[in-house]
């Protein structure tokens, strides 16, 4: 492998390119191996022949300008196609789970735990609070209001109630969402890798929680679309698309300081201008910032929204000891911790094991520093806070950038030994969404 200040390569299944002095010099079909010689530029001098053994399994993001600028719905259809397919089998699990337990499975996408709260916010507004038998109050201050509002448009517009406006809501912020992370994937490494991470966000443990009434699916919508403005120059979209993120969860706090982050290496580095960087600086946390602090008014307290996490919601941000109590619990058998979930802690525990083992092959990778900078901050939010250590699955859902080098590996498959590979996790993933929701009654 030649390689150099001038020179820059990539090695795909169609072609491998060489590029010297900042134009493309020659290329040579390659079928994935064999030798590539680069041919003189016209007027110059002859370059050495470039061998390549062998492609390696991940390739370095070196020439985003060759790739497709714009994920058009036709272009992105099979990742889309594959994604409701999962999701389709996912939802057939869960009827299987219903009919033999006699319960509604409906019910439990719309009407239970978080949605039930969603609801409540976009019937009744603000205000609604229950009070425990040991003096806690759970406040419906704690949810943040973009998902109610785009329920009560719904409900507004169409014969639907307030809880099925707010499942397809949920549906379509999903389909936007794997849309999204099929653009993020195509732009860095093709469209079989976009396709490739669109299936593995799918096949997740906690996949069920994108097809219900849930803030996570609209919250990943947002943000994937904001990392690929930010990645493509287009600054004032992905400014609000962060503000309305803010409105959605409070983990946008990680995408905020991520846009920051490659506004300010713009400014640095002179590109797009001066106005455009700084326009969705200026933009990007004012949904967060502004729910925030109209939350603070009502409770006669700035940090209120704060104070209501950590009384009767028991979720604060304590550096990381709750999660490291579980992950030093479960091994030995000991389940003395808060909200304790046996099984489904496992699981979660998989899953935070495979995020911290993803992490550094992203960062080898060198993706644009805004992917970098937002899935770091989303693990130290997640890791680092005090909760139902269960829901931590379904909290990691945003933070799919750790998956592109998986994607990035994978798309080197053939379709069936894709199938193979994912199809048993899609099966798996749609039958612990029923046993949890059903057996376990993880929310």
């Amino acid at each position: 492998m030649v390689s150099g200040p001038r020179n820059e390569w990539r090695v795909t299944r169609q072609r491998t390119r060489v590029r010297g002095g900042g134009a493309w010099r020659g290329s040579h079909p390659s079928g994935g191996s064999g030798v590539a010689c680069a041919t003189p530029a016209a007027g110059g001098p002859a370059g050495p022949a470039v061998r390549f053994a062998r492609p390696p399994i991940i390739e370095p993001v070196t020439d985003l300008e060759t790739r497709p600028a714009r994920p058009t719905l036709s272009r992105a259809a099979p990742a889309l196609l594959g994604y409701a397919a999962v999701r389709a089998l996912g939802l057939l699990a869960l009827a299987l789970w219903s009919a033999a337990r006699d319960k509604s499975a409906y019910t439990l996408l719309t009407a239970r735990w978080d949605s039930l709260w969603y609801v409540r916010v976009a019937e009744l507004g603000y205000g609604y609070e229950v009070r425990l038998p040991n003096g806690d109050v759970h406040s419906n201050l704690a949810f943040f209001p973009l998902l109610p509002w785009l329920e009560r448009l719904g409900h507004a517009v169409t014969p639907l109630s307030y809880a099925d406006a707010g499942f397809a809501v949920g549906l379509l912020a999903s389909l936007a969402a794997a849309w999204g992370i099929f653009a993020v994937a195509d732009l860095l490494y093709g469209r079989r890798a976009g396709v490739c991470a669109v299936l593995v966000w799918a096949v997740l443990p906690v996949g069920i929680v994108q097809s219900m009434a849930y803030s996570e699916s609209l919250f990943t919508a947002l943000a994937a679309w904001s990392l690929y403005a930010v990645i493509t120059g287009r600054w004032l979209t992905a400014g609000a698309l962060t503000c309305a993120a803010g409105l959605n969860r409070p983990t946008a706090v990680a995408l905020i300081a991520a846009l920051a982050v490659a506004a300010l290496l713009a400014l640095r580095e002179r590109r797009d201008g001066p106005l455009r960087p700084l326009a969705a600086l200026a933009i990007a946390p004012l949904g967060l910032v502004g729910y925030l602090g109209w939350v603070g008014h009502e409770m006669g307290d700035y940090g209120g929204y704060f104070a209501l996490q950590r009384g009767a919601w028991a979720h604060t941000f304590d550096y990381g000891e709750h999660t490291l109590d579980v992950l030093t619990s479960l091994p030995v058998g000991h389940f003395d911790y808060l909200s304790a979930f046996p099984f489904a802690d496992l699981i979660g525990t998989g899953v935070v094991l495979l995020a911290l083992a993803l992490l550094p092959l992203l960062i080898r990778e060198r993706p644009p520093a805004v992917l970098v900078v937002y899935t770091v901050l989303t693990l130290a939010l997640v890791l680092g806070s005090q909760q139902i250590f269960a829901n931590v699955s379904r909290y990691l859902l945003p933070a799919f950038p750790l998956f592109l080098p998986l994607a990035a590996a994978l798309r080197r498959l053939t379709l069936p030994q894709l199938l193979l590979l994912l199809g048993p996790a899609a099966l798996a993933s749609g039958s612990y969404a029923g046993y949890a929701l059903f057996e376990l009654g993880v929310p």
